[in-house]
């Protein structure tokens, strides 16, 4: 059987030792479209030489950064066709700014396995510490692999939240590039879902889709540049659930509804009638 939760879940994953440049992270945010306001003071401070400022969505790529071999699905307890997986959620959560350059341990586990009759979503726990010895973030994450569930386990929350009943303090349209995929696959993710029309279809997608933490990305980025004064540096977390594809070339609409320390955020496409793309986004963030 492809899961066996009495051995996933808790599992212990391997640690992992990486390290970062500014030049990773240059290429991180130009694969969220930084730099269209080419001029702009406050854009080109994504992409800085010595010192890029680093949105907290890089904790998604950091350890990835230089793969070149599409992902494999396998963990203990856990064997999965790639073709079967789609991202469930995401969550960064930092402890301190994210410095521009570094090297960092992970270390992570199976947190939680649920049983969705047609399906399973397994949870991963990542934290991350820096050569100092301090943490720097942690990251939560879920997979939804359709035909795993059955197993007999717990279904686990269901529960979806839904944002403030007035009108958003932000709307906002965020272009992407019919080669963005092309090019955010380039920070290591080669799921050929992404690049590969053949292999889309075989999945049951007309055309390749937009990575879900590219679109993660850019969200964070249009909220982080409209209420924050693109000070990346105020982000606390950032969470988002997988609500739908986006194909490259479409509009990201960003809806922000700000309260207090937090944002709620709806993320839909603008082409598709607001076809939903993220839901349950929430970016906490520090005082200025």
């Amino acid at each position: 059987m492809p899961i066996d939760p009495k051995i996933a879940l808790g599992a212990e994953l391997p640690s992992r030792e990486f390290a970062w440049t500014p030049s990773d992270v240059q290429l991180y945010q130009l694969g969220l479209g930084a730099g269209t306001r080419w001029t702009d003071a406050a854009e080109l401070r994504y992409l800085d030489d010595r010192e890029p400022q680093v949105l907290p969505t890089f904790a998604t790529v950091a350890q990835t950064l230089h793969e070149t071999r599409p992902p494999k699905v396998s963990f203990p307890g856990i064997d999965i066709d790639l073709a079967k997986v789609v991202h469930g959620h995401q969550e960064v959560e930092v402890h301190r700014p994210l410095p521009a350059a570094g090297k960092a341990t992970s270390t992570g586990r199976i947190s939680e396995i649920w049983d969705k009759g047609s399906a399973a979503v397994v949870v991963q726990e990542h934290t991350i510490t820096g050569s100092d010895g301090a943490p720097l973030w942690t990251t939560r994450s879920s997979i939804f692999a359709r035909g795993e569930g059955g197993f007999g386990g717990e279904r686990g929350p269901s529960a979806k939240s839904e944002p403030p009943n007035r009108a958003p303090d932000f709307d906002v349209s965020t272009p992407t590039l019919p080669q963005q995929a092309l090019l955010y696959r380039m920070c290591g993710d080669r799921n050929p879902l992404h690049s590969d029309p053949e292999f889309a279809r075989a999945a049951g997608f007309p055309a390749p889709i937009l990575h879900g933490l590219c679109t993660y990305g850019i969200v964070c980025k249009t909220a982080t540049d409209t209420v924050l004064g693109a000070d990346a540096s105020r982000v606390a977390s950032f969470r988002a659930r997988f609500a739908g594809v986006l194909f490259p070339g479409e509009t990201i609409r960003t809806r922000i509804w700000r309260q207090d320390d937090e944002l709620t955020i709806v993320a839909t496409v603008f082409e598709r009638d607001d076809a939903p793309v993220l839901g349950d986004v929430t970016l906490r963030f520090l005082s200025a």
